[in-house]
């Protein structure tokens, strides 16, 4: 007899627990009236810890045998009793006229913690699904799909808006943070609560790293480690080489991404010490880290950066810029160059165990690296050139102006955040700033647009082709021709893509320019998030077209489609080669 056929009913009873569990968090974190339905939550709360240590005991004495389920138990257990003795200290610390009316007002000790059980509880059944269905490129999809549908609903409840909002302003705002852009159609500072700020900052940090990461994460960290098809199913979306070592390198990407978030929420938190008005300075300084360093470009003032106190905190700034910097270089990029540098060092002190590092940079590094830097410092000469008598003349000093065009260029490629108004650039400022959005990112980052890499390789094969070289020659090594296709094929699409966006726009919206249009369409399939203050004025269908825009913009079309025609028409032959006359 199978292990499902013998625990079906308790399968079929944690399925009904967890569902209570899930029912039970939404209606406590999402509805803000609590006094009608206090000795409901007095009762519900306790039982459903004992319902939730009872399954777990069951499961950690009765199947043994299977290490998984044992482990996963064992882990569980220490969860649950570890929030049961931070309750009680935080109740001892905090008592008040008595121990019921103490514990109503601490609950969030454990309510929070039980939200984050829930969330374990889903990577496991994420795993399960891995297990049922063996397709990356869909699997990669739908789940961003469904968290910009869970964000939907989420945003709808009570308690997270100060005011009703429509389902389509909900499903846009879950989607532009899930496909980290930025554009919003709400003030994220003033429609949203501290709680929607949260669902706001928790879906782009998801959608950031990827859901499937976060669940690989999890589930390799609670359980003994990870199955073959998981395996492959990272190697896959990470475009990892090397079978055996992917899962640490899922664990690795969370891991550095955590600790340079937490070191950027410090430094702006410093940054921020002369500023009164925001209320949770701590909270202001995460949510803008998370933001900038998953290319989100979402912001708790109202003006973006471009707020009266903070369009002239360079230091802020510069901060902002490196973590924008490294989310759009991506782990690998990073690690790359992280290990270059510890096998100089290693060199440097080392008379006897010198390391060749010849090679230790490899070439997508090389490509990457160089790409970025030649956006960087050609979008911020230009700025400098553009914009001297626009959006740099109310910067008085050299470095403040350098600031603001550097940081212009470094936010035009997908981060979104502004400290500038949109709306005083010069049109080539503007027609520059498109250019930049296009390209974007780099693969494998949390930032959008074709990508580093392939702008790189299509300028390469144009002087490739012109010196009639039939491979793209970088130093002493050969492009694969399957890369410069795939690079090709994103260009086609994108511009595909970009240019049916623009003519829906303007036959939805024809009261804007088509300058107006077309910046905000780039900036939606790029995962920008960028606008010249149009996002909110946009009709009901030109919102669900930027919807559309920003999903696709961020999943890949050519992933899609990837992953619907992989398998269709796969023939083992091939046809006699014929020219086609091009030029």
């Amino acid at each position: 007899m199978s292990l499902w056929e013998k625990t079906s009913l308790t399968n079929i009873f944690v399925w009904f627990l967890d569902l209570g569990l899930l029912a039970f968090l939404i209606f406590d974190f999402g509805f803000e009236n609590f006094k009608d339905f206090r000795q409901y939550k007095l009762i519900v709360l306790p039982l459903l810890l004992i319902a939730l240590i009872a399954f777990n005991l069951y499961e950690y004495f009765n199947y043994r045998k299977e290490k998984d389920v044992n482990r996963a138990s064992r882990i569980n257990l220490y969860i649950l009793l570890f929030l049961i003795v931070l309750e009680i200290i935080v109740i001892l610390a905090n008592y008040e006229t008595s121990v019921v009316e103490t514990f109503f007002n601490a609950r969030y000790v454990i309510e929070y913690g039980l939200l984050f059980y829930f969330f374990i509880r889903l990577t496991f059944f994420l795993r399960k699904i891995y297990s049922l269905y063996f397709n990356p490129a869909i699997l990669f999809v739908g789940s961003f799909a469904i968290i910009a549908l869970a964000g939907t609903f989420l945003l709808l409840l009570p308690s997270a808006t100060n005011h009703e909002i429509s389902f389509t302003d909900a499903l846009f705002t879950s989607t532009s943070a899930t496909a980290v852009t930025g554009l919003i159609v709400l003030d994220t500072a003033k429609d949203f609560t501290p709680f929607g700020q949260t669902i706001i900052m928790v879906l782009f940090q998801i959608g950031g790293l990827g859901m499937l990461t976060f669940t690989s994460f999890f589930a390799y960290f609670f359980k003994s480690g990870a199955s073959f098809k998981e395996s492959l199913y990272m190697r896959d979306i990470l475009g990892h080489d090397k079978l055996n070592s992917v899962m640490r390198t899922v664990m690795q990407i969370v891991v550095f991404s955590l600790i340079l978030e937490g070191i950027g929420a410090f430094l702006i938190y410093q940054s921020l010490s002369h500023i009164d008005s925001y209320g949770s300075r701590g909270f202001f300084a995460v949510f803008h880290a998370v933001s900038a360093y998953c290319n989100a470009g979402f912001s708790l003032a109202s003006n973006g950066l471009y707020d009266t106190g903070l369009r002239f905190n360079y230091y802020m700034q510069w901060v902002v810029m490196g973590l924008i910097v490294f989310g759009g270089l991506g782990y690998h990029i990073a690690y790359n160059v992280i290990q270059y540098f510890k096998k100089f060092i290693i060199n440097i002190f080392s008379k006897k165990n010198r390391v060749f590092i010849s090679r230790v940079i490899n070439l997508n590094t090389k490509i990457v690296l160089y790409t970025t830097v030649i956006l960087i410092a050609s979008g911020t000469i230009f700025f400098l050139f553009s914009e001297q008598q626009t959006n740099l003349l109310p910067h008085t000093t050299a470095f403040g102006k350098f600031t603001t065009a550097m940081f212009s260029s470094v936010t035009s490629r997908t981060a979104g955040f502004n400290t500038v108004d949109m709306t005083n650039f010069t049109i080539p400022g503007i027609l520059f700033m498109i250019f930049l959005m296009w390209v974007g990112a780099s693969p494998a980052s949390t930032g959008g647009g074709i990508k580093t890499t392939t702008f790189a390789l299509a300028t390469l094969n144009v002087f490739a082709i012109a010196r009639n070289k039939k491979y793209i020659e970088i130093g002493t090594r050969r492009i694969a021709v399957e890369a410069v296709q795939r690079a090709f094929a994103i260009i086609s699409i994108s511009l595909a893509s970009i240019g049916m966006g623009i003519l829906l726009l303007l036959i939805f919206n024809p009261e804007f320019s088509l300058i107006q249009i077309a910046f905000e369409v780039f900036s939606a399939f790029s995962t920008v998030g960028l606008s010249m203050g149009i996002t909110s004025q946009l009709s009901e269908y030109s919102k669900y077209v930027v919807i559309f825009l920003m999903f696709f913009g961020r999943i890949g079309l050519l992933n899609l489609m990837i992953g619907l025609l992989k398998s269709v028409g796969k023939t083992e032959y091939t046809y006699p080669e014929e020219n086609i006359l091009i030029n």
